[in-house]
């Protein structure tokens, strides 16, 4: 089984993030062994030599945050970032696309990311603030099509983020393999708990190291 540190993609997407913010979150991501460290793209060179040897891995995000891109943009930032040594992405879905209906646009938008990425973990997020139950698990669907890793619940930049509700509702709509990361709105020790036991596999967050502190304490 794992444990909670396992579970944690240690993040930092603040737009004013400095050098020093994002060597703080790889070195704390280094000392508590967090699954991945997640930043934006022009943070991808630095970040990847604070994590070189530690085995925490690199994640990067693509269409960030709105997921309006243009496919081919999408594949480039992933070629991109996966040339520059990043090891899983975190692409936002074309969100309008799907509410339009046009389920084929969708599933062809996550391909070409998948298909850039070149075998690397690919993790979808939803934005499921913005979503019905059945747009999410319509995307749910398309997403596990078109060969993504994960489905992730929000960017942590929308009108909400995760909830125990979406986490269960996105697990259940999963394909066999297909994994879920919570993220967005994750604080506290008592949050992550609550969205591993409704299926989550892994939790964005910003607050790992406050988790890990409230773990080492029970």
């Amino acid at each position: 089984m794992k444990t909670i540190n396992e579970y944690i993609d240690h993040t930092n997407l603040k737009a004013n993030a400095t050098a020093q913010d994002i060597q703080r979150l790889c070195q704390e991501a280094v000392q508590y062994r967090f699954a991945a460290v997640c930043v934006h793209p022009c943070r991808c060179e630095m970040a990847k030599a604070l994590l070189a040897g530690s085995g925490v891995k690199l994640a990067v995000v693509v269409g960030f945050p709105f997921g309006t891109n243009t496919s081919a943009v999408k594949a480039f930032e992933t070629r991109d970032a996966i040339a520059r040594g990043c090891d899983e992405i975190d692409m936002v879905l074309n969100i309008g696309a799907l509410k339009d209906g046009r389920y084929d646009d969708v599933l062809q938008d996550v391909k070409q990311v998948v298909t850039a990425a070149q075998g690397h973990t690919v993790k979808v997020i939803l934005e499921t603030c913005l979503l019905t139950d059945e747009e999410k698990k319509q995307a749910v669907r398309l997403c596990c099509e078109a060969g993504a890793n994960f489905v992730k619940t929000s960017t942590g930049f929308s009108t909400g983020g995760a909830t125990v509700q979406d986490v269960a509702l996105m697990k259940a709509a999963c394909a066999p393999g297909v994994q879920v990361k919570a993220a967005g709105g994750i604080r506290s020790y008592d949050d992550a708990m609550r969205m591993i036991e409704a299926g989550a596999d892994r939790i964005g967050t910003s607050a790992g190291v406050k988790i890990m502190e409230t773990a080492s304490s029970r």
